[in-house]
């Protein structure tokens, strides 16, 4: 019998929709920081140390993990056939005035107060388009609290709790310096229970496979026992400073099986500097880079004694990569001290530092360790979106489309040897041609274009039979019509 392992998210009830954010975040939220250990660990030696108990940590972290109660008002329709036109007039009788019936959904999961006056980090996935938010503290008192920040594509969320003050916060430790065989706990409301503790240690790190959302995280693996409930609950290490944001679990079964995912503390301090900073989401740094990590095969091929690194394959004109003098064929090795062997993890690195932090980067250029500095900005708007939809007197109505620029060529996980004009919608004539959501047109008959401007140019001077040249998933064909 096989199994299929699936990744799931630890929220109870609460579907991914659209974030509703509340208003600006408060000016006030102080910085976070990340706290790197003082002392050197050691083995403990004593049957006494290895018997001490988790009581004094839990006494002090537990105060600062709450629990997240939400209620989302959900419209549904009445009926499959409620709104059509052609059904509602012959079946006008059978369908009630009010064409969507709504419904309230609940759900619950966990959050962690990072700062005295109400800050609560939580996954997005919990929060998520929340109509209601509650949040219940340990002692029992509740607080009404809305969204301030909201990043899907990291989970995580910052609620604000209204009318707080003085509450107990938890303190980050820099996440770089947890090792595996670290014992930590996990703080939070497994199916509604109420607040539970339990223990494991760290068995993993830089893990990609934790969660079903994003395309650039990273994340702590622990056997600590994580449940549904459990998201947006506190990853403690045994100074009960927080480590981890736990997210999500593999399992069979949908409850625990030894393999939970918690998002690392040195991305929560960035998101939640961002929050204070006024910001709604996460804004990342840009590489405009295509590559691949360093296999045995490519280690041989570049005469690497193990395989380490990011063989650079394609960079963006406009990538700081670039500018940094890094070229076609260098191998990326380090991240500001710290090694790298995926894009994925490179990303990740970077979307811990601000944007205008200056990182040095380590590569390799035929051999020889270089290092270059990188300054970390946000993908460029250049040239303009210009999306537009195509009207009859364009040659194809009906079609909706956008310039490419490294903005957009990030936000949908684009190469950056992507050409063309990016189709967003078709409708109508577009439609019906063959045209899909994706696609990028790179050419009208024997004209080549590259802006929506020119592309509207091509089609209306079109006559008789057209042939579009586009790519569909990295593949180049046509679209041939009659117009």
């Amino acid at each position: 019998m096989s199994w299929k392992i699936a990744a799931m998210l630890c929220g109870v009830g609460l579907t991914a929709c659209a974030m509703t954010l509340g208003a600006p975040a408060p000016q006030l939220i102080q910085p976070v920081e990340v706290i790197r250990a003082s002392e050197e660990r050691v083995v403990p030696q004593t049957r006494s140390e290895i018997t001490l108990s988790f009581a004094p940590v839990v006494k002090q972290a537990a105060p600062a993990v709450v629990n997240i109660y939400t209620k989302k008002v959900i419209q549904r329709r009445a009926s499959p056939f409620a709104g059509d036109p052609f059904f509602e007039r012959f079946f006008r009788d059978m369908f009630p005035e009010r064409r969507k019936q709504r419904s309230i959904e609940n759900s619950l999961g966990s959050g962690v107060i990072l700062d005295p006056s109400g800050i609560v980090v939580s996954n997005h996935h919990v929060v998520g388009g929340a109509d209601e938010i509650t949040v219940i503290l340990q002692d029992r008192r509740e607080f009404q609290g809305r969204v301030i920040f909201a990043d899907e594509e990291s989970d995580l969320a910052i609620v604000q709790l209204d009318d707080a003050a003085e509450l107990p916060a938890l303190s980050l430790r820099d996440s770089d310096t947890l090792e595996v065989g670290d014992l930590v706990l996990a703080i939070g409301n497994p199916f509604g229970v109420g607040q539970t503790v339990t223990s494991g240690i760290v068995s993993g790190l830089a893990r990609t496979g934790g969660s079903n959302r994003g395309r650039s995280g990273l994340f702590i693996q622990t056997d600590a026992a994580i449940n549904p409930g459990n998201s947006g609950g506190a990853l403690v290490d045994m100074e009960g400073r927080l480590v981890g944001i736990n997210t999500s679990i593999l399992s069979r079964s949908g409850g625990s099986n030894g393999i939970g995912f918690a998002v690392p503390a040195n991305l929560v301090a960035r998101v939640v500097n961002s929050a204070g900073q006024g910001q709604t989401t996460l804004v990342r740094p840009w590489f405009g880079l295509d590559g691949q990590a360093v296999d045995g095969d490519l280690a041989s091929a570049l005469g690497q004694a193990t395989p380490r690194g990011i063989l650079i394959e394609a960079l963006h004109p406009a990538s700081p990569l670039t500018k940094a003098g890094l070229l076609r064929g260098d191998v990326i090795t380090g991240f500001d001290g710290e090694a790298v062997n995926t894009v994925q993890e490179l990303e990740f690195r970077a979307s811990t530092r601000q944007l205008g932090f200056v990182a040095e980067v380590g590569f390799l250029r035929d051999g020889d360790p270089e290092i270059s500095s990188v300054l970390l900005a946000a993908p460029p708007e250049q040239p303009a979106r210009d999306q537009r939809t195509l009207e009859r007197g364009d040659g194809l109505p009906g079609l909706t489309v956008t310039n490419l620029n490294p903005a957009v060529i990030d936000e949908l996980d684009l190469s950056v040897r992507a050409s063309g004009v990016l189709v967003l919608k078709t409708q109508g004539p577009a439609r019906q041609v063959g045209l899909r959501r994706g696609d990028l047109i790179r050419g009208v008959d024997e004209t080549s274009v590259d802006r929506v401007s020119a592309l509207a140019k091509a089609l209306a001077l079109t006559e008789g039979n057209v042939s579009l040249e586009i790519e569909r998933n990295g593949r180049v064909g046509h679209v041939r019509y009659r117009r």
